[in-house]
């Protein structure tokens, strides 16, 4: 009897990644499998773009680590408007702004944004990881200095450039939800900008992509990031200017002990 499903000759390469390749067929259509896989990860990514961000926990978890971190809201009122107008997610909203300026501080290299985005499932798993890793490193190298730490909702990332220039920041790094995609609900995007005022342009910003255990881990990550900002400090520049020239292999590896307190 001919099996319900025709299997596809590669459908070996499946176990190398997480894209949907060799599924087979039955007859002219996906097998039932796959396409109830293929819906619950479009629901999965669907529940991401919608989630609110539990800021609360987050901004405990900062203060865990030891900072002193400030919220703020961009000027899109609700989750709505932010989706249908991401002009208004690029910019703070009047009070946003004003706390800011209060705490304006004497110049600082970094300002670190965490914002939800389009994913906030994203900063919720992977920003603590991938800040305490990069605190870390900093730390180890000496001579950085960071304002406190921003939780920003229904922001782009553009609005860090305006957090950074009230923060009187040299550099801003922003950890965002990226747009989900149907295998990766949680992926976490960094962008960072030397100099960061209102007004920039993607050209000025330099960006990792998809850091989650499944693409770039949250401590290779911050290891990348770390060489990325020590050379854009030296050159005082970022964005296409700015080119990742790190060998991967040279990528060492974090203490264990950090590796044991993030994962306990």
């Amino acid at each position: 009897m001919k099996p319900p499903v025709t299997a596809q000759p590669w459908a070996s390469l499946r176990r190398y990644t997480a894209a949907r390749i060799g599924l087979g067929r039955a007859g002219a259509s996906l097998p039932t499998a796959a396409h109830l896989a293929f819906q619950h990860a479009h629901a999965e990514a669907r529940d991401a773009v919608h989630a609110a961000l539990d800021a609360d926990t987050l901004l405990a978890g900062l203060r865990a680590l030891g900072e002193a971190p400030l919220r703020v809201h961009s000027r899109a009122p609700d989750r709505a408007t932010y989706l249908q107008r991401p002009d208004l997610g690029r910019r703070l909203d009047e009070a946003g702004a004003q706390a800011l300026a209060a705490r304006r501080v004497p110049a600082a290299d970094l300002a670190f944004v965490l914002a939800d985005g389009l994913s906030a499932l994203a900063l919720q798993r992977q920003a603590l990881p991938l800040f305490a890793a990069l605190r870390e490193r900093l730390r180890a190298e000496g001579g950085w200095t960071w304002a406190p730490p921003v939780v920003a909702t229904q922001a782009r990332v553009a609005l860090g450039d305006e957090v950074g220039a009230l923060l009187n920041a040299r550099c801003v790094v922003v950890l965002i939800g990226e747009r989900p995609g149907l295998s990766a609900p949680d992926s976490l995007g960094v962008y960072f900008s030397w100099a960061p005022r209102v007004g920039l342009v993607d050209a000025e910003r330099n960006c990792l992509s998809n850091v989650r255990p499944e693409g770039l881990a949250p401590m290779a990550a911050a290891a990348k990031l770390h060489a990325l900002l020590r050379e854009a400090r030296t050159r005082q520049l970022s964005g296409v200017a700015l080119k990742d020239e790190q060998d991967e292999r040279a990528v060492a590896a974090l203490p264990a002990p950090l590796m044991r307190r993030l994962v306990s």
